[in-house]
């Protein structure tokens, strides 16, 4: 089997890693990949989001599976157009990456389906927003409607942070032509955790429940990232819950948007806030997180090529994808800087003494090659990714590669997995 893999960054090397382990021994293409990508892949320097180059790309590997790792290629329609030459790929189609593309898409799919979220309000003019926000009062969350890199989202403690919140983004346009409408939410009081379901758009498998940490500093401080470190199985959500996520979340959403006529085929990734009154669904992602894919693809107990290309087919078996029963602890090594400005091309030393360790896998985020040397090429650079049958031990492993890899400004957090071990200690 002849897999392409499109996209650059941990979660691309993290199923890179997991499609090699298949039976059916793959051959891997990936475009345009990264330094560590490198070593499984061959790597062709195609952007991710130049939707015509994939799909010439594609075609002439006569690649059996296509698998598409960020958001944009797919809103951009990278699914249709390798479907309409006759290739299967994983992803879903560019009305289903509406769920990403468009908050408020999502909010009127949940509505459709009575999935549990917060109250929102819709607005394409400054004047709307403030309107809104004189309705809603404060604290309040401010949302640019379409994608910004994961960075679109103002918490508002008081009424005049979150005009401010609109004028950034709607009349500065912070995250450019994304914020052209707002979506104002009702802001939720809880802990966060995500959950991830592959799905053929008619039946799905959910994956282990993970709980990634988005503040750059300890204690959850400091500016929002793309994710700092993850862990898995996340123990605030127990088996109960698990199921009531199944019920109200992803079954509706599956069912509604195959109502819709919406051939949703990939995964469907649920953001959620656990209030008081139960989980509330945040946002809807057309694609795997990051890092969350780093703790939980080393929990999946299956070959993910077998799946991915029954997914791709429609063709799901849900007893295929299993859980290990094992824990798995990600800690994201950042450039110093991150998430604001940063230097690259530093030398990064370490990487090998930090992956023979037992159990630990360097996921690459921000890499690439200078010569023979493996350098820095973006905001987070590793993802090191440690599995054991208890998180306290996977967290010790996972520091202790930490520790072995250097390069100058290296940034992380000390204190990932913080919420469950205070679980473990009090339990």
């Amino acid at each position: 089997m002849k897999i392409l893999i499109v996209g650059g960054g941990g979660r691309e090397h993290a199923l890179a890693w997991k499609l090699a382990q298949s039976a059916c021994a793959p051959e891997l293409i990936a475009a345009p990949g990264n330094a560590g990508i490198a070593q499984l892949a061959r790597c062709v320097p195609v952007a991710a989001d130049d939707v015509d180059a994939l799909v010439g790309l594609a075609v002439d590997e006569r690649c059996d599976l296509t698998v598409v790792g960020p958001e944009v290629p797919l809103t951009l329609g990278l699914a249709d157009r390798i479907r309409e030459t006759g290739g299967a790929v994983f992803g879903p189609t560019k009305d289903g990456a509406r769920l990403e593309g468009s908050k408020w898409f999502a909010k009127e799919v949940m509505e459709r389906a009575g999935v549990p979220t917060a109250r929102a309000w819709r607005a394409t003019s400054r004047e709307a927003a403030l309107a809104a926000l004189d309705a809603t009062g404060a604290p309040v969350v401010v949302k640019a409607d379409g994608l910004a890199a994961g960075k679109g989202v103002i918490i508002a403690e008081t009424h005049d942070e979150a005009v401010a919140a609109v004028d950034d983004i709607m009349t500065q346009r912070q995250f450019g032509d994304a914020g052209a409408t707002v979506v104002i939410e009702e802001f939720l009081v809880g802990e966060e955790a995500s959950i991830l379901a592959l799905t053929d758009g008619e039946r799905f498998a959910p994956l282990v429940v993970s709980q990634d940490h988005k503040r750059a500093l300890e204690g959850d401080l400091g500016l929002n990232t793309g994710g700092m470190g993850a862990y898995a199985p996340a123990p605030v959500v127990d088996a109960a819950m698990t199921e009531g996520i199944i019920r109200d979340v992803l079954r509706p959403t599956v069912e509604t948007l195959r109502a819709m006529g919406i051939d949703y085929r990939g995964v469907l990734y649920a953001g959620l806030m656990l209030t008081g009154d139960g989980p509330k669904v945040l946002e809807f992602n057309c694609r795997f997180g990051d890092p969350e894919t780093q703790v939980v693809l080393p929990l999946l107990d299956g070959d993910l090529a077998e799946i991915m290309l029954a997914v791709a087919r429609g063709e799901l078996d849900p007893s295929s994808v299993r859980a290990s029963g094992r824990t798995a602890a990600c800690v994201v090594m950042a450039s110093g800087g991150y998430p604001g400005s940063y230097a690259k091309g530093k030398p990064i030393d370490g990487l090998g003494a930090a992956g023979a360790l037992d159990g630990v896998t360097v996921f690459h985020a921000g890499t690439a090659l200078s010569g023979e040397s493996v350098v820095t090429s973006g905001g987070r650079v590793l993802g090191v990714t440690a599995t054991a049958d208890e998180l306290p031990a996977a967290l010790d492993r996972a520091y202790e590669a930490v520790e072995l890899i250097t390069f100058e400004g290296a940034q992380y957090r000390r204190d990932i997995g913080h919420r469950a071990l205070a679980r473990v200690k009090t339990a």
